[in-house]
C-alpha cells in the first residue's frame, strides 16, 4: 500500500462492499472500487495521485503572504470601491506582517482557528479594527478555498469585539450643523461646509457625495448609481429633491470650477474631492468643533459623516413622508424609521405644542 493515501470502507444496505480511495485524508479521489478487501491502486490511480501530491507540494512552497499577492490582483479585489479597498489593505498588511511567511498548508489544519482567535484578542484596544482584521482573513481564506489552497477558513465564525454599533438614533441636530460650520469658516474650511449640508439634504454616503454631478439631477429628483455594494452589485439611489435641497443645489452651482468639473463638491481648488480628502478635512472640522453623541449603550461617541443620514430621514418624516416611504429612500427598515421619528421628529413636536399652549396661556 502506498503510504499517505487515505481509504474509506462503505457498505451498501445490499451487503456490496464500496471503496473510495483518497490522495490523502480531506484530499482528491483518485480511485472506486467495488470488492471486499481494500485494493491496490490501478496506473490511472497513481497517475492522479503523481499529480494530486504534486499540486500538494506546489501549495506548500506557498506561504499567506503569497495568496495575498493573488488577491490583490483579482476581479474580486478590483471590483471592491476604492474606500473598501483602502480599509482591507490595511488590514491586510497586518495580516502580512503578522502571518506572511507562514506556508498555506498550516492553514489547513483547524487548530489555527484558536490562534486567529488569540491575533483578534491581542488587538482588542481597538476592536474594530480586529474585527475588520478578521472579516477581511476569512475573505482571503475564502478565496483560497476556493482555489484549492487551503482546505479550511480558520476565519470563518468569529464573533466580533465590537459592541458598540447601536449608532441608528445618532443624528446630527440643527446645533452641531451650525457648530461645525462656525468651526470650517475658522479653519478657512468653507467647501467642507457644503459637504455637510448636502449629507443632511441627501442622506448619501460619503463614497456618493463626492462623485454625485449636476447630471444626475432630473424629474425632481437626484439619481446615482451608489458606490456601496449590496449582494455584489450596486444599486440605483434616488432622492427627492425637496425646497432646502434645491436652494443648496442653485448654491453649488456658483461655486468655482474647473472647466469640465460637474461634481456638486469641490475642493478649493474647483477639482472634485476625492474620498481620503474629504473624509481627512471633514474629520478635522468635526473634531475642533467637538461634534459628539450618546450611542445606544450610553457611550459618548464623535458623531460621524455617516450620522447624518439620521438627520436626512428626520428631515422626510418631517415632510410628510410614512415610514415605509422613508425607508424606501434611506434603504432602511421602517422600524429603523420609527425610531427616529419617535425620538426626535414626534418629541420636537410635542415640545413645539407645548411651548405654543404656554405662550396661549401667558
Amino acid at each position: 500500500m502506498v503510504k499517505g493515501v487515505h481509504y474509506v470502507r462503505s457498505k451498501r444496505p445490499d451487503g456490496t462492499i464500496v471503496w473510495y480511495v483518497y490522495a490523502c485524508r480531506g484530499g482528491a479521489q483518485i480511485m472506486r472500487h467495488v470488492g471486499p478487501k481494500k485494493p491496490n491502486l490501478s496506473n490511472e490511480a497513481l497517475r492522479l495521485l503523481n499529480e494530486a501530491r504534486l499540486v500538494q507540494r506546489t501549495h506548500a512552497e506557498k506561504t499567506i503572504g503569497d495568496l495575498i499577492m493573488h488577491f490583490r490582483k483579482s476581479k474580486q479585489w478590483n471590483d471592491l470601491s476604492d474606500g473598501t479597498r483602502r480599509t482591507w489593505g490595511s488590514a491586510l498588511d497586518a495580516i502580512d506582517r503578522k502571518w506572511g511567511e507562514t506556508p498555506l498548508t498550516v492553514w489547513s489544519d483547524p487548530r489555527m482557528k484558536a490562534k486567529v482567535v488569540d491575533w483578534r484578542d491581542s488587538r482588542a484596544a481597538t476592536p474594530r479594527g480586529a474585527d475588520i482584521g478578521i472579516t477581511v482573513l476569512s475573505r482571503l481564506l475564502e478565496f483560497g478555498l476556493l482555489r484549492g489552497f487551503v482546505r479550511f477558513n480558520a476565519a470563518a465564525g468569529i464573533p466580533s469585539l465590537y459592541k458598540g454599533g447601536g449608532r441608528s438614533l445618532i443624528v446630527w441636530t440643527d446645533e452641531d450643523m451650525t457648530r461645525f460650520a462656525q468651526t470650517a469658516l475658522e479653519m478657512q474650511q468653507p467647501q467642507i461646509i457644503d459637504g455637510m449640508r448636502l449629507a443632511a439634504l441627501t442622506g448619501l454616503r460619503r463614497q456618493d457625495l463626492v462623485i454625485v454631478t449636476f447630471d444626475d439631477i432630473q424629474d425632481g429628483t437626484l439619481t446615482t448609481l451608489a458606490q456601496k455594494q449590496s449582494r455584489n452589485r450596486r444599486f440605483e439611489v434616488t432622492i427627492p429633491i425637496l425646497p432646502e435641497l434645491a436652494s443648496l443645489i442653485e448654491e453649488l452651482s456658483t461655486r468655482f470650477r474647473k472647466p469640465g468639473v460637474k461634481t456638486l463638491l469641490v475642493n478649493s481648488f474647483g477639482q472634485p474631492w476625492s474620498e481620503a480628502g474629504f473624509t481627512g478635512s471633514f474629520g478635522r472640522v468635526r473634531d475642533k468643533a467637538d461634534i459628539a453623541g450618546v450611542d445606544e449603550q450610553g457611550q459618548l461617541t464623535r458623531k460621524h459623516l455617516h450620522d447624518l443620514r439620521g438627520t436626512f430621514c428626520t428631515t422626510l418624516c418631517m415632510a410628510g413622508l410614512s415610514n415605509e416611504e422613508v425607508a424606501m429612500v434611506m434603504g432602511w427598515s421602517p422600524e429603523q424609521v420609527a425610531s427616529i421619528r419617535r425620538t426626535y421628529v414626534d418629541k420636537n413636536q410635542v415640545v413645539r405644542s407645548i411651548a405654543r399652549r404656554l405662550g396661549q396661556a401667558a
